[in-house]
């Protein structure tokens, strides 16, 4: 997840040239924020090239610029150096990938991120050792595991975790699930799953909760207007978290369609920055592997991420006079930031969830 600018941010500081360099840079035109200075450097952009939207150039600007470099074609290499977009050089110096020896598929024979994910594809998964007298194979701990573990390391390391547990009943989730399938399926947006059902409940949760809905940055709280969900989809290369904009202003058709956009870009490999950045809240689903319940490590800068469990049938009881029954249950679990969340925000907000899945018309009231 990208940080954004954060209101009243100081120009970055404007180091003095070496009095004798022989490259001097140009600067730019318009002051930068800290936040746009240091991602432009961990990408390799020349400040002077980027458009600012305001008086200083922000993070969004750079951001921008960098996803305008992704989808149009470079205008010329420079030397020997072979052409590629950002995106590619940054996996292939992640993965240790000469960027030299990949062949691009892009206009003018240019690198694509794709280009680099085959050729990494293409290599043997590890080598063969023994360490102790135990054979095992050995892989490299890179590439998007190595960021994923980095993040997580990050997330445990920095953020005072809670988590609360709650089951609830499915039956009118289910419900809802089958005729929506059914008007879904007639009108070509495809089957509508629990999850697409969840987000739009979600979403209706968090604008009811805001403090869910909110980053801890820089030791202010900030409360996000837009809802943002990402939903954590496994790909061959590790997890990746596209996002959903504005869920909370989404149909039910409109979010089954997004995500099943979104899975089918993410398994390809063509998501695009906006596909991944600004989310607000995360859910991970692990419902489909048989995983009843689990605690989810949040996806910084979030304040909370939300694990759901599948649905398993088993006698409840249904009413005050104790009489039984066999019903479809969900188990939920909220991690939540402790330094953001108290335990009875995150509480009404599980309160609100609950009432979302066990009564679905309660987002029409």
């Amino acid at each position: 997840a990208t940080l954004p600018d954060l209101p009243g941010e100081a120009p970055a500081a404007r180091q003095p040239l070496a009095a004798a360099s022989p490259e001097p840079t140009i600067p730019p035109q318009h002051p930068a924020t800290p936040l746009a200075a240091r991602l432009a450097k961990d990408h390799g952009v020349d400040l002077s090239h980027v458009p600012a939207s305001g008086e200083r150039i922000r993070r969004q600007d750079v951001e921008n610029y960098l996803a305008e470099q992704v989808v149009q074609p470079a205008a010329a290499p420079v030397a020997t150096r072979a052409a590629a977009t950002p995106a590619a050089r940054r996996l292939a110096r992640e993965n240790q990938i000469d960027i030299e020896s990949v062949s691009g598929s892009g206009p003018h024979g240019r690198i694509q991120a794709a280009d680099v994910t085959a050729a990494l594809k293409s290599q043997p998964e590890g080598q063969t050792t023994t360490i102790s007298g135990r054979p095992a194979q050995v892989v490299p701990l890179a590439g998007m595991r190595r960021t994923i573990a980095e993040r997580m390391t990050a997330s445990f390391h920095d953020i005072p975790h809670i988590a609360l547990t709650i089951e609830t009943d499915a039956t009118a989730l289910e419900a809802a699930q089958k005729r929506l399938s059914q008007l879904a399926e007639k009108d070509g947006a495809g089957k509508v799953t629990l999850t697409a059902l969840l987000v739009k409940i979600i979403a209706w949760a968090l604008e009811r909760n805001p403090y869910i809905n909110a980053s801890l940055i820089d030791g202010q709280i900030y409360l996000w207007q837009d809802i943002n969900i990402g939903v954590a989809t496994a790909i061959p290369e590790g997890l990746i978290v596209p996002v959903l904009h504005q869920a909370n202003h989404k149909s039910i058709r409109e979010i089954t369609m997004a995500l099943q956009d979104l899975t089918s870009r993410a398994r390809a490999g063509r998501l695009t920055l906006t596909d991944v950045q600004h989310g607000t809240f995360t859910i991970s689903n692990l419902g489909m592997f048989g995983i009843r319940q689990f605690r989810a490590v949040i996806n910084p800068p979030e304040s909370a991420i939300l694990a759901v469990g599948t649905v398993v049938r088993k006698p409840v009881v249904i009413n005050d006079q104790d009489e039984v029954a066999v019903r479809p249950v969900i188990n939920i679990t909220l991690s939540a930031d402790h330094r953001v969340v108290d335990g009875v925000v995150a509480a009404r907000f599980l309160a609100d969830l609950v009432q979302g899945i066990e009564t679905p018309v309660s987002l029409m009231y």
